[in-house]
Parts: C-alpha cells; sequence; structure tokens
C-alpha cells in the first residue's frame, strides 16, 4: 500500500536544465571559458550545484577544478538573483499532482537544490499547500544518493519506507530511493535516458505523469 510520494525536483517535477545552465554559465563566463550548451547540462546536474559546477569547469577547460572554489559562491548568487529562469512544470505534472492529493497521498520534494531554493522554486510553481514538506541540500541532510534526507521524510510522515514512492530521473535517485528501501520508480522525461534508470534498478518505469497515478492505484489493489 502507497501511502505517500516523495519526488526529485530537477528534472522530474520541473523542466529546469536552462536555469542550472543559465547560472552555471554565467560563472564560466566570469573565468573567461566558452559557456557549455544547455543540453550537456542533463548530465552536469542531478548531484548538487557544487558538483555541476565542477563539471561545467571541467568540460570548459578546467579539469583540476582551480576556479571551483571561488565559483561556488558565485553561481549561488547567479541563481539566487533569477531562480525561475525558464523554469516550468513538466506538461502533466500538475494535473497528475492534483490528483494523488485528491486521493489523500501524502507528498514531498527532495532535491540536492540549496535548501531555500527549492522552497521557493518549489512553492512558486505549485503553491504552498501541495507539497507537505520540502526539502533540499543543507549542512544537516547530507545530498543524494545518501538515503537520510528520504528517510528523515518517511519519519516526519509517520509512514513505513515501503508505503512510499520515491520518483526521480537519474541515477542518483534510483540509489537514494533503493538505498532507503522505497518502491523507486524512474521517469523518463527528464535528464536522463531510460537505460541509466534502467541499469540503476528502478522498480518500475514511467513515461508521462500520468502514469504516476495509474501505478499507484495498481500497487494499492
Amino acid at each position: 500500500m502507497i501511502k505517500a510520494c516523495i519526488f526529485d525536483l530537477d528534472g522530474t517535477l520541473a523542466d529546469t536544465v536552462e536555469s542550472i545552465a543559465h547560472g552555471i554559465n554565467h560563472t564560466l563566463e566570469h573565468f573567461g571559458y566558452t559557456p557549455r550548451p544547455v543540453e550537456e547540462y542533463n548530465y552536469y546536474a542531478g548531484d548538487g550545484i557544487d558538483l555541476a559546477l565542477k563539471r561545467a569547469l571541467a568540460a570548459a577547460g578546467d579539469e583540476e577544478g582551480i576556479h571551483l572554489e571561488e565559483g561556488i559562491p558565485l553561481t549561488r548568487m547567479y541563481f539566487g538573483s533569477n531562480p525561475l529562469y525558464h523554469v516550468k512544470p513538466f506538461p502533466g505534472i500538475t494535473e497528475m499532482l492534483d490528483e494523488l492529493k485528491e486521493k489523500g497521498i501524502k507528498m514531498a520534494v527532495l532535491s540536492n537544490k540549496p535548501h531555500e531554493a527549492a522552497i521557493y522554486v518549489v512553492s512558486s510553481l505549485f503553491g504552498n499547500r501541495m507539497f507537505d514538506w520540502i526539502q533540499g541540500q543543507s549542512p544537516d541532510v547530507p545530498k543524494k544518493p545518501n538515503p537520510r534526507g528520504a528517510l528523515t521524510i518517511a519519519q516526519r510522515f509517520d509512514i513505513k519506507k515501503k508505503e512510499i514512492m520515491y520518483l526521480g530521473d537519474t541515477d542518483t535517485d534510483m540509489k537514494t530511493g533503493r538505498a532507503a528501501g522505497m518502491y523507486t520508480v524512474g521517469v523518463t522525461w527528464g535528464f536522463r535516458t531510460q537505460e541509466e534508470l534502467e541499469e540503476n534498478h528502478a522498480c518500475a518505469l514511467v513515461r508521462r505523469p500520468q502514469q504516476v497515478v495509474e501505478l499507484l492505484e495498481k500497487l494499492n489493489r
């Protein structure tokens, strides 16, 4: 019986790749590097902004990360100045969330995006009442794929981990959900490929948001 859903944010609920590229490319330009194409950020993102910056710097020519330490606060500043740059929910996401809400499913967001930014983006896109909890990256919550964030949400909801569906679009998400002992679902509309989700042992795949509702109904029969 699935009683709650935990969603990744970037690439799962919202199309944020242009926002990620926009913020980090500003940092690359600051150091004299050529901005990287937006599509490359599908593979730089997913493990937190610091690692995304490290990957982009390496691709731009700074393979040793000489500018990483200085670049992290710069990147955070650029993100903070315009966190909703070209950010939008994927088609069908809002309708899917509404249906889950009507069914009484508890819902949370677990993101490697900085905590305040995660709250701002989620509340701006979906309002303040859609999700029962939003958790971004913070000093007391290790980044995914460490499962502590997901398990903390389970404790907060007072719901067993096997009664929670964890949904994401990257190998990091699959590792997070599986390590937490949750029913882990890969979404194929996000940043990464179906093959990556399968190789990292997704319990199921969904190709459009409405299939999340259908899968939940099937599991709860």
